[in-house]
């Protein structure tokens, strides 16, 4: 395993990361929306991830297959929350209309978590970076 492929290890965790945030963001942006049935209602949405560590200790391997793989994104089996509200616009035959099941205070958590795991990844790739730099200078004599 080559140490240049730190970068690419954390430039895959960087991409979920990403992905990540913004299925969360678009969770947070449906979560007050309304639907007059349950089948039509925004449902929350989560990515799924898997760890790439297929020959990434084999020496003969060039170790592309370490870091994180996007399996793809899922949509919540919960169901979405009826509410009684027989003026609303929206509201069926039998006055209910129907909200994601997207709960806010849990997205906004996965969110700062997400955020603080690509700020620690890009730090990483720092890191690496300032490594790779001085390993550099020792080779030059200065």
């Amino acid at each position: 395993m080559s140490l240049f492929n730190v970068m690419d290890i954390a430039g895959t965790a960087m991409s979920a990361q990403s992905v990540r945030l913004n299925t969360t963001a678009s969770n947070l942006a449906n979560a007050d929306s309304v639907s007059s049935s349950a089948g039509a209602a925004y449902r929350a949405r989560h990515p799924v991830f898997a760890s790439m560590l297929e020959n990434a200790m084999d020496p003969s391997s060039d170790g592309a297959s370490a870091g994180v793989a996007i399996e793809g994104i899922v949509e919540s089996d919960a169901a979405p929350i009826a509410e009684y509200n027989p003026n609303h616009p929206l509201a069926d035959r039998d006055g209910y209309i129907y909200r994601p099941n997207v709960n806010p205070v849990e997205e906004l958590a996965d969110m700062m978590s997400a955020s603080r795991s690509y700020q620690t990844n890009v730090q990483l790739a720092d890191t690496a970076k300032s490594l790779y730099t001085q390993t550099l200078r020792l080779g030059s004599g200065r």
